[in-house]
């Protein structure tokens, strides 16, 4: 039996929302990572580094997704207007996840950056919005919404290569978490 027009645009919607709810959670991952780093540097309370790690999670999601917009030659105010639509839900989707998550986890909001029980909780946490925000991903994709929209302003249908995004962001929290058991010993 072969597979019918529907199981393939099935198979192919499911590929592109994975690699939306990728390509959103690394933003997110560096925003979050960028504002908790600062935050904690500057010696801030849990609250305004929080809010500072949301507002960098929202900047560089919507950042590494208006850049491909931009090397293809759609204007910078163009490509913020596109992305604003496309990833707006899926990185509130995530952030609200991500947040609940390190808020169950006692401990993990006050852990610090040399702390390992901060980078398991965010590990997970990250692994939780991910599959919060795909079904996200997904429906936006078959209204022709989301990542749909970026995709079709870049006038090609070739499938983005995920590998390099996972592999990151495993990579970063495994080397805060290195970092992290390190500084106990």
């Amino acid at each position: 039996m072969g597979i019918t027009h529907a199981e393939h645009d099935h198979h192919d919607m499911s590929g592109m929302a994975v690699g939306a709810t990728l390509h959103c959670l690394t933003g997110c991952a560096i925003g979050e990572i960028v504002g908790l780093m600062v935050g904690t540097a500057l010696g801030w309370a849990t609250l305004p580094t929080t809010a500072l790690a949301i507002g960098l999670a929202f900047v560089f999601g919507y950042s590494l997704s208006a850049l491909p917009l931009v090397r293809g030659g759609i204007a910078l105010g163009s490509a913020l207007s596109l992305v604003l639509a496309a990833d707006t839900l899926s990185i509130a989707t995530m952030e609200v996840v991500d947040n609940a998550v390190m808020l169950l986890v006692p401990g993990a909001m006050d852990a610090g950056l040399t702390n390992p029980l901060f980078w398991v909780s965010m590990a997970i946490a990250l692994l939780v919005a991910f599959f919060a925000a795909l079904p996200v991903n997904r429906y936006l994709l078959r209204r022709g919404k989301g990542h749909a929209i970026t995709h079709g302003a870049l006038g090609h249908g070739a499938p983005m290569d995920n590998r390099p995004l996972a592999f990151g962001i495993a990579g970063f929290l495994l080397g805060g978490f290195a970092a992290a058991v390190g500084s106990l010993l």
